[in-house]
Formats: structure tokens, C-alpha cells, sequence
């Protein structure tokens, strides 16, 4: 069963706003993207190869999150201290940290020796390594990626794009782990077996904490983001400046990435993603739960219909104060046979906008229907009495026509007889 309903909302189309207005953004790529959708709310050369800096550590902590335990113990080679340039920790040749502290590490003041370390403890080099970061990236969907190295230093075929990223870092923040330290901005290492005092960790992430100021389209403003939580910045001289961000609020869950941009630019480009997203996009309520759907049929049931609502409330980022055409699809379940429970799902309500689903929910039962018993041998006999009557009647007609025919053949022996 399939039938169709169109509904208007007073909100927005939904699919791909790329064509919304020029937010004049530094960044060379950049998009915003909504979490629970992953509709693209802006984009600015999406796909474009470029390079990421230390925003490639987010696949790098994946990685170690999911093949790794936190309490295990990762110990520094020779080989880590040798090829670690850039941002550190100054980890030394047999030191032994746990993978917590490394993970710390690695993602609040973005150490780079620490991405080496991790990677040695989960492949056992850094090649074995790049090659599960470009399985999994591949895995998640990235189109445009290619990774070299675990802590993204500068390569010519270590590259990725804004898309890629904002699917990376969606799919990082699923994770509890990941989320709690890359929402952090600060973090103590305590001593070692090797270094004899604590090492007191910051982040590198500004929109977390600093008061310092930026000019966002003529007004100066600090450059700490409320509802911020995460993700990650990077920096080379090929790469430029790279932020990419998560937010989220009552009504709005966002991730900006900004690649190849300027020092101070690369938070104002992320101001301005995210108080688009904030300004112009709100999650709508495009389906209600308990709804009354149709009276469907049920087959061999003691009630020949029941009742369907739709379970929950299904929702949507919408664009604020556009009108949208919103479709409701009913897709039922065919035949639906009894016995049914209250409760039960018997099929679902699909929601389109412009030939793209966008939500569905689940369609249910309001009523327990049993279905109907097999008649016992004497209520079949019961119920169809008039055969039974109608075989008497032709079994008597039958005793009748013989007795008339024995009858006969018994005068005409006795008439011959005679």
C-alpha cells in the first residue's frame, strides 16, 4: 500500500544550500554541515585537494580510540624522536606513557611526536598506519583524501578537502572519548619514567577560551565561540591556517571546516559559518508522533482494520521564514495478518523534500487484534448445518428410489413366479 499526501510547512527547503549568500570567507575551502542531517548548509570549493596540518589528527585519534585501550602503555622508539618536527611534548627515547595521555597529547596542544607514537603502538610504522587512516577515511565516506603521515606534516600526497573533513570530525564526535578531550583546552601529563616533572598542556584551539579579539565584519570581537565544543585547528606554511569546529545548542548541531586561511581569518571565517548556520537554519518539527494515519487492513482477524499512528516526532534543519513543500509517503506493511500487538510497527511514514527524503518514522498499531480461531469439527458442523441437511435429504431419497426398485423387482419375480 502506498498513498501519497502533501503537506505545507512555513519553513525552509532543505537539500544543498550552496547557493546561499558569499559570506566572503579567507579560507580557500570551507563548509557547514548539520550533524543529524549532514545537509550542507554552505560551501566554498567543497572538494578542493588541500592540504590539512594537524587537523589530520583527528583521524589519527580515531584510530587509536577504537584499536587501542586507554590504559595501555605506549612507549617512545628512536625512530619517533628522529622524525618529530614542528609542535611537541619533548618525548624522549623509552618513555612510557598511557594512551590517554597520549591521545591529550595529541589533540589539545596538537604534539606531533605523540601522533607518531600513536601510530607506531597501533600498526608498528608510520606506513602501516596511514594505510588503516586512508581505509577508514574511505569508509566514512571522503572522496578527496589521501594520507602519508599521522600528524599531517607537510607532503604533496598527504591532502584532503572540507567535505572530507566535516565528515571525519561528524563521525569523531559520535565518540564519547573523543569528544570529552578535544572539548577540553587544558591537560597535565604527570611525571615519567623518564621526565621528572609534569608537563602542562594547552590547546591550540581558541574558540574554547580566549578573550582575544578579531574583527568580524567591522566589530571587534573576543575570539571564544559559545556552544563550541571541540574540534581541531592546524597550521603549516603549505597548509595555512585550518580550523575545523564543533557546535552545538538546543536547537543547532554544526561542524565548520575552514582550510588554507589566515592567523586571525581562520576564526573570523568560522564566526561566520556558525552564525549563519545559528541565523538562518533551525531544527523543525516536520512530523508528530501519535498522529492518526488510516484504518489498515488485517487479514484473519477477529477485527478486520487497525488503527496507525506514527510513533515519533520526525525533525529537520529547515531554512527559518521560507516556505517548504513538504511529502508524506505512507509505506505499509503488505498483508498485515493478525494477531497484532498495540504497539506494533506496520510500516513507516517517509518524508521528501524536492524528491529527497529527508525523515522517516515508524507506523504503529494502536490495539492488540487476535486472529480468528480454527473452527473445532463440531462447530464446522454447526455452522454449515444446512449440508448436513441437505446430505440427509439426498441420502433418504436415495433409501427411497432402492426400496422402490427392490419392491418392484420382488412383484415382478412373484408375478412370473406364478
Amino acid at each position: 500500500m502506498k498513498k501519497v499526501i502533501f503537506l505545507i510547512v512555513l519553513l525552509l527547503a532543505v537539500s544543498t544550500y550552496s547557493f546561499a549568500e558569499d559570506l566572503n570567507l579567507t579560507g580557500e575551502g570551507a563548509i557547514l554541515i548539520d550533524v543529524d542531517s549532514l545537509e550542507i548548509l554552505y560551501e566554498k570549493n567543497p572538494h578542493k585537494r588541500l592540504y590539512p596540518a594537524s587537523t589530520t589528527k583527528i583521524m589519527t585519534a580515531i584510530l587509536a580510540i577504537e584499536l587501542s585501550d586507554l590504559d595501555d602503555i605506549v612507549i617512545v622508539d628512536q625512530e619517533v624522536v628522529d622524525l618529530t618536527d614542528g609542535s611537541h611534548i619533548a618525548l624522549e627515547p623509552g618513555e612510557r606513557l598511557t594512551m590517554e595521555q597520549m591521545l591529550n597529547a595529541l589533540l589539545i596542544p596538537s604534539a606531533n611526536d605523540a601522533a607518531l607514537a600513536i601510530a607506531k603502538h597501533i600498526s608498528g610504522s608510520i606506513e602501516g598506519f596511514s594505510k588503516l587512516m586512508n581505509e577508514k577515511a574511505k569508509s566514512l565516506g571522503a572522496l578527496n583524501t589521501n594520507f602519508v603521515n599521522p600528524n599531517g606534516l607537510p607532503d604533496e600526497n598527504h591532502y584532503t578537502s572540507a567535505y572530507d573533513l566535516a565528515l571525519i570530525a561528524r563521525y569523531a564526535m559520535e565518540n564519547e572519548i573523543f569528544r570529552s578531550i578535544v572539548g577540553n583546552y587544558t591537560y597535565t601529563i604527570p611525571v615519567t619514567n623518564v621526565k621528572t616533572e609534569e608537563r602542562y598542556l594547552k590547546s591550540s584551539n581558541k574558540l574554547l577560551y580566549s578573550n582575544e579579539k578579531i574583527n568580524l565584519d567591522g566589530n571587534s570581537i573576543p575570539i571564544k565561540f559559545e556552544g563550541v565544543n571541540g574540534v581541531k585547528t592546524g597550521y603549516t606554511i603549505a597548509a595555512g591556517n585550518c580550523l575545523v569546529t564543533s557546535y552545538e545548542d538546543l536547537d543547532n548541531k554544526l561542524i565548520s571546516v575552514v582550510l588554507k586561511s589566515d592567523p586571525k581569518d581562520v576564526y573570523s571565517d568560522t564566526h561566520r559559518l556558525l552564525n549563519y548556520g545559528i541565523n538562518n537554519f533551525e531544527k523543525a518539527r516536520i512530523g508528530f508522533a501519535n498522529k492518526f494515519i488510516e484504518n489498515f487492513q488485517v487479514e484473519n482477524g477477529v477485527q478486520p482494520y487497525v488503527a496507525g499512528i506514527t510513533k515519533s516526532d520526525s525533525y529537520y534543519i529547515l531554512q527559518k521564514n521560507k516556505n517548504t513543500s513538504i511529502e508524506e509517503r505512507i509505506i505499509a506493511d503488505s498483508p498485515i495478518a493478525a494477531p497484532i500487538e498495540k504497539n506494533q510497527v506496520i510500516g513507516k511514514m517517509e518524508y521528501w523534500i524536492d524528491d529527497h527524503k529527508v525523515a522517516e518514522s515508524h507506523i504503529i498499531s494502536t490495539m492488540d487484534i487476535d486472529a480468528l480461531e480454527a473452527p473445532s469439527l463440531l462447530k464446522r458442523l454447526v455452522n454449515n448445518w444446512y449440508w448436513f441437511v441437505f446430505l440427509v435429504l439426498i441420502l433418504s431419497r436415495v433409501w427411497v428410489i432402492s426400496n422402490r426398485r427392490k419392491r418392484r423387482k420382488q412383484r415382478s419375480a412373484t408375478l412370473f413366479g406364478a
